[in-house]
């Protein structure tokens, strides 16, 4: 059976990563760079602290531990079952950019749990009426994670298995900084007045 889900994964990632050109190589070579989304991050900051005011910063200590914790798993996970990633696999032939091959494992992605469980955090914290925060999150995530792809350097099951735990981490996170501010509401002084 493992072999069955390894050749599709192979044949599906050999496929995506096969539809590129020099002019997409540039652009989501470029896309996975942090700094680009320092707009992105200032949006959802600015938003955050508009919505949330002081509870700004459990949300943000939220969002750290989330991040680090999501991270250091997935790197957990790839040193356990020290799957290659496929710019890595001998005589497989695969598009890469730039001579980038990332480490030497890829199973889970670090990039698809990262983003998918902000994407989740997102969505938990803020509930789903805010759908223009939420919208860009989801694109992002979704461009970061096939950039993993078409750069050579993750199969697809390694997304998939990073949307999945990612979207538990975000979940669990969410729940957490949510609980918080209830907490933190209902312990907050009667002749205070909410902002």
């Amino acid at each position: 059976m493992t072999g069955f889900l390894d050749h599709i994964d192979q044949t599906l990632f050999l496929f995506l990563n096969g539809i590129n050109n020099p002019f997409f190589d540039r652009v989501i070579f470029g896309a996975t760079k942090g700094l680009i989304y320092v707009p992105l991050y200032l949006y959802f900051l600015l938003f955050v602290i508009r919505k949330y005011k002081w509870n700004t910063l459990w949300i943000l200590v939220f969002a750290t531990l989330m991040i680090l914790a999501s991270d250091q798993l997935s790197n957990l996970v790839k040193d356990s079952v020290q799957r290659l990633r496929p710019s890595r696999q001998p005589g497989l032939v695969v598009h890469i950019v730039e001579a980038y091959k990332g480490g030497t494992f890829g199973f889970y992605s670090a990039h698809a749990t990262n983003t998918f469980c902000v994407v989740v955090f997102l969505i938990v914290t803020l509930g789903k009426k805010y759908w223009y925060v939420i919208l860009p999150a989801v694109c992002w995530s979704l461009l970061m994670s096939y950039s993993r792809i078409y750069l050579g350097v993750h199969y697809p099951g390694d997304i998939l298995a990073g949307w999945i735990a990612g979207g538990l981490i975000g979940y669990l996170f969410g729940m957490g900084v949510r609980k918080t501010m209830e907490v933190m509401r209902k312990e907050k002084p009667k002749n205070q007045v909410d902002s």
